[in-house]
């Protein structure tokens, strides 16, 4: 059995590689079971190009991915990855009303403006209390949840990136973010990128995703491939990691034939782990 891949990235992001075209093709050799494009879409207020597309791209983009949509129906969908921040979100959610995306990701990849998981800030990990890093960025993925902009909360717990951990236990923080991400109804993702990096874990780890499931949070796959050849990357392990943390199911998205986003389709896990 072969799942889907909704969290991919192209060159347009300014540190990803390949056009969607080639995605898609390593999808189809994978025998993945569809796949979305899902690349950064403009980072507001300021726009870095080194991590989003630019305003201007954005319309080149939808059109690339829609044009691929037409020619391989049923398999490709037009995805974005939005990031959250408190004091841009209705700027946010006007931009992404002006598309027909089918699905959409929110992450939290900023306090203030710090980028958590941006190697050209890592030295701010030295400066900081790691706990209260952890807290911050909990609450800012639970304030995204609910804020209804988003249909697939990506990375969980991204703030451990590069291997900085809390020194204490966050158990409480853990199941408040969890109970509010279930009130919310959103999706949550297994982003094996972090099996990439050198914390060498999936995103979330299999505490955070017991607790996930304890609440019935439904969950799909992403990748977060920068390259072509990273898509579909470890799914096996996330399949195992999801059945661990209990889930014998997964949701898959189906393009619903209107503006409207996706609609969601319940399948069951291989037992296998195929």
């Amino acid at each position: 059995m072969s799942y889907p891949d909704y969290h991919t990235h192209t060159s347009r992001c300014g540190h990803a590689v390949g056009n969607p075209l080639q995605y898609v093709e390593v999808a189809l050799a994978k025998r993945l079971s569809g796949i979305g494009i899902a690349d950064h879409i403009p980072l507001l207020p300021e726009p870095d190009p080194e991590i989003a597309m630019g305003l201007c791209e954005l319309g080149d983009y939808v059109a690339e991915v829609t044009s691929l949509k037409a020619r391989f129906p049923g398999y490709v969908l037009l995805g974005a990855e939005a990031d959250y921040r408190p004091g841009t979100i209705a700027e946010v959610r006007e931009l992404l009303a002006e598309h027909p995306f089918d699905y959409v990701i929110g992450s939290v990849h900023h306090l203030g403006t710090w980028g958590i998981d941006d190697e050209r800030q890592i030295e701010e990990y030295s400066g900081r209390d790691i706990d209260d890093v952890y807290s911050e960025y909990f609450e800012l993925v639970g304030d995204a949840a609910e804020s209804g902009a988003f249909d697939i909360m990506g990375h969980l717990d991204l703030a451990k990136k590069f291997g900085y951990r809390p020194s204490r236990s966050l158990a409480t923080e853990m199941e408040t973010l969890v109970a509010r991400v279930a009130r919310a109804g959103v999706l949550v993702e297994i982003n094996t990128a972090g099996l990439r990096k050198p914390v060498r874990e999936a995103y979330p780890s299999v505490t955070l995703l017991g607790l996930l499931r304890e609440y019935r949070v439904p969950i799909t796959f992403g990748s977060d491939a920068h390259k072509p050849e990273e898509v579909g990357a470890d799914f096996d392990r996330a399949a195992a990691l999801a059945r661990t943390a209990g889930y014998s199911e997964y949701t898959a998205l189906v393009e619903s034939g209107t503006v409207a986003r996706a609609r969601t389709v319940i399948r069951a896990l291989d037992p296998r782990g195929e």
